[in-house]
């Protein structure tokens, strides 16, 4: 797995803001890709009235909520980021781009988001006849992407992520609706999950994701679980990031990335690196003493846990 990676996402020009270009800088220098205009890829996702106003607020700098700034490179940096997804998507590789996608809405942006990077090389793929498992392991809750696919039993949607958090939902009973009951699975870890709680989750949910049988397994590879991530209460270590890129290698023969959330400018790339390192069978680059979580934290997890096995249990063969 290469990272894909072009300056031109950089024209998405933040400021003094959480999701910067700075959160590249410790990565540097990097090897840029030959890019492609993502323009008319954003049309599997969403609809055209609502890229024609992102299109417009960028023109002006527009704030799409009060989270989610523009500039005026913005719609040609996010158009270039969901052209590294897709080729990304083509080739098995991770593509390094901002701005992150997973909770932009069919119609509408959030937290940071502005078209759903994730969702549209899903798509493209979905339309290509291939069954693709998405695996969100981003601190925050993917609900944009979630939202897209909550329908379909084309795609299945996995997310762990810290509860309560932003934004709000992504509890054990979102699991679908319609022919896609059952193909949303959502894992809320509470505040002070450390490294155990974080792999305890990957494992009891994972051979759900082995016995969808994807072609494609997509990853939304955010690094805001860290324990010194800046917008989040949880505990993660690079080692861990480093055990899921191993357990998706081993477990998968298609697998890509794109990258979400991760917020602190200097342990963002080592984690990357990290979840990297571990899928291309290297050694570890950036190794932490593991983490663990208190005997409360462990309880309201396991709640949560079973919780979410039970709602699940009619449309999977759960042990």
């Amino acid at each position: 797995m290469n990272l894909l990676y072009n300056e031109i996402v950089n024209l998405h020009d933040t400021g003094m803001h959480p999701e910067s270009k700075k959160r590249f800088d410790r990565l540097r220098p990097l090897q840029e890709t030959p890019t492609m205009n993502g323009r008319s890829y954003l049309k599997l996702v969403h609809s055209h009235d609502y890229i024609e106003k992102v299109k417009m607020s960028c023109q002006v700098g527009a704030y799409l909520d009060p989270d989610t700034i523009t500039s005026e490179g913005s719609f040609k940096a996010a158009s270039h980021a969901v052209g590294l997804a897709v080729k990304a998507a083509q080739g098995g590789d991770f593509a390094l781009i901002r701005p992150p996608g997973h909770h932009a809405y069919q119609s509408r942006a959030s937290g940071f988001c502005l078209f759903n990077n994730i969702a549209i090389a899903t798509q493209y793929l979905v339309n290509q006849g291939k069954r693709v498992a998405i695996f969100d392991f981003d601190g925050h809750f993917g609900d944009g992407t979630c939202d897209i696919f909550y329908f379909t039993d084309d795609v299945l949607f996995w997310s762990i992520h810290q509860y309560p958090a932003f934004p709000g939902n992504g509890f054990i009973d979102e699991i679908g609706d319609g022919k896609g009951k059952g193909f949303s699975i959502n894992v809320p870890l509470p505040p002070g999950s450390a490294d155990d709680i974080f792999m305890d989750a990957v494992r009891h949910f994972l051979p759900i994701l082995k016995e969808f049988q994807p072609d494609v397994v997509a990853v939304s590879a955010g690094f805001d679980a860290h324990q010194y991530d800046l917008l989040l209460d949880l505990r993660v270590s690079t080692n861990a990031f480093y055990e899921i890129g191993q357990l998706l290698r081993e477990n998968f023969e298609q697998v890509f990335a794109v990258l979400e959330g991760g917020y602190n400018v200097l342990e963002m790339p080592k984690c990357l690196l990290s979840f990297l390192a571990g899928f291309n069978g290297e050694d570890l680059p950036h190794p932490e003493e593991p983490t663990q979580s208190g005997l409360r934290v462990w309880e309201t997890y396991e709640i949560n846990v079973y919780g979410a096995l039970s709602a699940l249990r009619p449309y999977w063969k759960l042990s």
